[in-house]
């Protein structure tokens, strides 16, 4: 039932997001995940929060509600395909979320919070979900995509913003020293 999507699931697009997920039970993959994400960021100051590493790029804080909020785009979708719906939803504007939200104004701890409480509404929904559920598929932004896809899409897409927080905002000398 829970098995890994294949190509005819999404748009090539995606596979850079999906490629980057372990096998495994997507539930408890994204279950673990949570806890490294929120290992990697918890003990981060408000000071190193703000941090971007050039201009017009997010902070860190930004970074952090961007995977909240787009994890929540991703979960509508995935529950309105599972539930059926046939009309096209959406895209979004992840700079104007971003914008908009305020992002920088909350503190660490809070946005971390919120993205705990997005993941474990994640895969509360994922383990309601039937077989039949897990084949349904809709269109999101233009793209073709199935109930499958998405809860891969939403590992992914942690995983690769993880990976650019040790990469373009860690490893800028004397920023972080663990």
């Amino acid at each position: 039932m829970n098995k890994r999507p294949v190509s005819g699931d999404y748009i090539p697009y995606y596979s850079t997001y999906i490629d980057r997920v372990e096998e495994g039970e997507i539930e408890e993959v994204l279950s673990d995940q949570i806890k490294v994400t929120v290992e990697l960021l918890k003990n981060l100051s408000e000071e190193q929060g703000a941090f971007r590493y050039g201009e017009g790029k997010w902070s860190i804080k930004e970074v952090i509600g961007h995977m909240a909020d787009t994890e929540r785009v991703m979960n509508f979708r995935l529950m309105s395909f599972a539930r059926g719906e046939s009309s096209e939803l959406p895209g979004f504007d992840e700079n104007e979320y971003v914008e908009r939200a305020g992002f920088d104004r909350q503190t660490i701890p809070a946005l971390l919070e919120n993205l705990v409480a997005v993941r474990t509404s994640t895969i509360s929904l994922l383990e309601s979900l039937d077989e039949e559920a897990w084949e349904r598929r809709g269109t999101a932004n233009g793209a073709p995509v199935t109930v499958r896809a998405l809860a891969w899409i939403i590992a992914g897409h942690e995983l690769h913003h993880c990976m650019i927080l040790k990469e373009r905002y860690f490893e800028v000398e004397g920023f972080l020293k663990k």
